[in-house]
């Protein structure tokens, strides 16, 4: 029964959060593609809907983040998750419940931290230095010929 588990319940997403069985709203439709008789009468695909901006447990950077990060994929303050790549509506549940903890995960990571700029080192400053000297005797022999 453990893969019934996996399509309900609550969605972990990291350490520190998880998106409670109540915030998700399912939807079930006809997929289209591959599945012979069966594609015309089950519904196996999957729409996952989440407010995220409304998920308990949230600090306000996090908050801006998801606002940062998903203000273009959600409508209405709603991002929906839709898979139909498999023909049953389990996996497709399955699948849609990963990429919604993959997408919050991805929008709620920190920022990489910047750059720090370096000088180059002595040594590939000759580097190049020398390898366009040569790249130019290269040129200038081909230049000349009687």
């Amino acid at each position: 029964m453990a893969a019934t588990d996996d399509a309900a319940g609550d969605l972990p997403v990291t350490g520190s959060l998880v998106v409670p069985a109540g915030a998700l709203n399912w939807r079930f439709s006809r997929s289209s593609g591959p599945g012979g008789q069966g594609v015309n009468t089950a519904d196996s695909r999957v729409e996952l809907s989440v407010a995220p901006l409304e998920l308990p447990g949230l600090s306000e950077t996090q908050r801006q983040r998801l606002t940062e990060r998903l203000g273009t994929r959600l409508v209405d303050g709603v991002l929906t998750i839709v898979a139909s790549e498999h023909r049953q509506q389990l996996r497709n549940r399955q699948a849609a419940r990963e990429r919604l903890a993959a997408v919050l995960r991805a929008a709620l990571a920190a920022p990489p931290r910047p750059r720090r700029r370096t000088k180059p080192t002595r040594g590939s400053q000759e580097r190049r230095i020398e390898a366009k000297k040569q790249r130019g005797q290269l040129k200038k022999q081909r230049r000349s010929w009687d």
